[in-house]
């Protein structure tokens, strides 16, 4: 079902849970899915932790501004600190993946 080589879009995501559900129309999966994604996303901007049992956290880290490198010159490069996201993933799903589950 996967059509690019391994990942799974967002559109395909989707389809999957309005055939598992068939009880939902499309249009009510895909905005399952934009809203779970969007409270994610308002979370992770207020700094917030989110926490989804078995399957993994997603949290925000704070990179320090640092001095990088281009690649084309060599030259240095200030890099200001940024705010990234990061996922830790769950137990269940780290044993799921190794085929302990």
């Amino acid at each position: 079902m996967l059509e690019r080589g391994n990942a799974m879009t967002k559109s395909e995501l989707i389809l999957r849970l309005a055939q598992r559900n068939p009880e939902l129309y499309q249009r009510d999966a895909e905005k399952i899915v934009d809203v779970v994604f969007e409270e994610i996303a308002q979370a992770l901007s207020r700094g917030e932790r989110v926490e989804l049992r078995g399957f993994g956290a997603f949290s925000v880290k704070d990179r320090k501004p640092r001095i990088g490198r281009n690649p084309r010159t060599g030259t240095s490069v200030s890099v200001p600190g940024k705010r990234v996201p990061f996922f830790k993933t769950g137990k269940f799903l780290r044993d799921r993946l190794n085929g302990k589950v």
